[in-house]
C-alpha cells in the first residue's frame, strides 16, 4: 500500500512539473519538456499522453508552435495548455473600485472590467455579499457558467489575514475586519482566496522569471501608500496568518507624522505621495491622510519645482528617500535578500529621492551587507497586480487540481482567444 502511495505521489509531482514547464515556457515539444523538467523521455511520453487524453494539454497550432522547433527535418509537435480546461476570476480591490480579470487556463485574459463600488463607506458585514452578487452578475453578462470558474483570486490593499479571508485594515475601507473570501465563496459556490496586492506583485515576478526571482527577494511598491511582497528561499512569505511584510508601517520616527493606519511615525507617512504633498503644502503632520488625495498632475508639479531648485521641494523628496533608505537597510540586515525591486508610480520621482536614499542605506547598513543585495527599479506597471492575482490561482490549479488524474472532466478545446499577460522587465539601478 505504501509503495502505491509513493508511486502516486511521484506521478503527481511529475505531472506538476510538466504543467509548470508548459505554463512558464510553452508551447514545448516533448524533447524540450524533458530538458525543462529533467524527466526521462518515457516519463514525458506517458504524462503528456495522459494529459492530452484528459484535454488538459493540447497540440499547439500555427504561430503557437515552439520557436525552438525550427530547423531541418520534420518539425516537432509542440504541446500547450488547453485554455478551456478551466477559468479563473481575478479581483483587485482598491478605494471605491474593483477590477475584474477573467482568464483562461493558459493565462490569457478574456475580459477586464472595472466596477465602481463604494468600498470606503461599505458596512463590514455587507461588503462581501455585495461583492459576491456583483461577481454573479458579471459572470452572467459574460455568459460564463459558474461551474467553469475554478477559483476567485482576490487582492486588496492593506493588512490581510489570508487564513480567515478577512481584510483587517485597508485604506480602501473606513471599517476594519471585513470578511471577503468567505462571503464570495458562499455567493458563487466557488473557492476563493485573498492576499495583499503587493504580495501578488511578488508572485507575478516569480511566475514570469523564476530563476531571477526565485530565491529570497522583496518588491516594494510606492504610490499613495507603501507596500511590500516577499519570497523567502523560493516561497511567498506572508507570516503566520498572511499579514506579514507590512514594510510601509514599520516605524521611522517615533511619535512622528500621522500615517493612514492611524499610527504616528510610519515609514509610509514620509514616503507616500500624500506624505510628500502634506510637507510641500505646509500642512500639519497630523492631518489625516484620508483628507489628502493628491492628483498625479499635482505631484508632477512638485517634481518640477524640485528639479528647478526649489529648496523646500528638494528637501521633501530627500526626506522621503532617507526614510526609504533607512527602512530598506533594516530589511536587508534582517533577511539578506538577493535583490530588492522598487516599483510603483512614486518612483517617477526617484531621481529626487536618490541622494537621501543612498545616505539612508549607507548610514543604516554594514557596507558588506549592502554589496550583497542588488537593488532594481521597475517602471510602474499596475498590470503586475493582475498578473500576480492570476498566477497564484493558476499555479494552485496546476499543483492541487490537474497534477492529480482524478480531477473533474475537462471539455475539448474550441477556438482560442485573448492575450497573454506579461509584466515589464526590470532595469537595474544603483549598481
Amino acid at each position: 500500500m505504501q509503495n502505491k502511495a509513493d508511486t502516486e505521489l511521484v506521478r503527481r509531482q511529475n505531472r506538476g512539473l510538466v504543467l509548470a514547464a508548459l505554463r512558464r515556457s510553452g508551447p514545448l515539444a516533448r524533447v524540450e519538456l524533458g530538458e525543462e523538467t529533467g524527466l526521462s523521455p518515457a516519463t514525458i511520453s506517458a504524462i503528456t499522453g495522459d494529459l492530452i487524453a484528459e484535454h488538459v494539454v493540447v497540440t499547439a497550432e500555427g504561430e503557437e508552435r515552439s520557436p525552438r522547433s525550427a530547423g531541418r527535418g520534420r518539425p516537432r509537435v509542440a504541446l500547450a495548455l488547453n485554455p478551456e480546461a478551466a477559468y479563473v476570476l481575478g479581483v483587485n480591490i482598491v478605494h471605491n473600485h474593483v477590477t475584474l480579470v477573467l482568464a483562461d487556463f493558459a493565462g490569457r485574459a478574456r475580459d477586464r472590467t472595472q466596477l465602481t463600488i463604494d468600498t470606503y463607506h461599505a458596512d463590514r458585514e455587507a461588503f462581501g455579499p455585495t461583492l459576491g452578487e456583483a461577481l454573479r452578475s458579471y459572470l452572467a453578462v459574460q455568459g460564463v457558467e459558474r461551474e467553469r470558474i475554478a477559483e476567485v483570486s482576490i487582492a486588496a490593499q492593506g493588512v490581510i489575514d489570508a487564513s480567515t479571508g478577512r481584510i483587517l485594515w485597508s485604506p480602501a475601507f473606513a471599517q476594519g475586519d471585513v470578511p471577503v473570501s468567505g462571503p464570495v465563496s458562499e455567493a458563487l459556490g466557488i473557492p476563493s482566496t485573498i492576499s495583499n496586492d503587493v504580495d501578488r506583485v511578488a508572485q507575478a515576478l516569480n511566475w514570469q522569471d523564476p530563476k531571477r526571482f526565485g530565491g529570497t527577494f522583496a518588491v516594494i511598491f510606492i504610490a499613495h501608500g507603501v507596500g511590500m511582497g516577499m519570497f523567502i528561499e523560493g516561497k511567498p512569505f506572508g507570516g503566520a496568518f498572511g499579514a506579514g511584510a507590512e514594510f510601509g508601517h514599520v516605524n521611522h520616527i517615533p511619535g512622528g507624522a500621522l500615517c493612514r493606519c492611524g499610527r504616528h511615525g510610519c515609514l509610509e507617512a514620509y514616503v507616500a505621495d500624500y506624505a510628500i504633498y502634506r510637507t510641500l503644502e505646509n500642512l500639519p503632520p497630523d492631518l489625516p491622510p484620508t483628507e489628502i488625495n493628491p492628483e498625479p498632475e499635482a505631484m508632477r508639479r512638485f517634481e518640477e519645482r524640485a528639479k528647478a531648485g526649489d529648496e523646500r521641494a528638494r528637501l521633501a523628496y530627500r526626506q522621503a528617500g532617507l526614510a526609504l533608505g533607512y527602512g530598506l537597510a533594516r530589511l536587508i540586515a534582517i533577511i539578506n535578500p538577493e535583490r530588492v525591486v522598487l516599483t510603483g508610480s512614486g518612483l517617477g520621482a526617484f531621481g529626487l529621492m536618490e541622494d537621501g536614499f543612498n545616505v539612508g542605506l549607507e548610514e543604516g547598513l554594514v557596507p558588506d551587507l549592502r554589496r550583497l543585495t542588488r537593488i532594481e527599479m521597475m517602471p510602474a506597471d499596475f498590470d503586475l497586480v493582475d498578473v500576480g492575482i492570476l498566477a497564484s490561482a493558476l499555479q494552485r490549479l496546476d499543483r492541487e487540481v490537474f497534477a492529480a488524474s482524478d480531477h473533474r472532466p475537462v471539455p475539448k478545446p474550441s477556438r482560442r482567444s485573448g492575450w497573454p499577460l506579461r509584466p515589464a522587465a526590470p532595469t537595474l539601478v544603483g549598481r
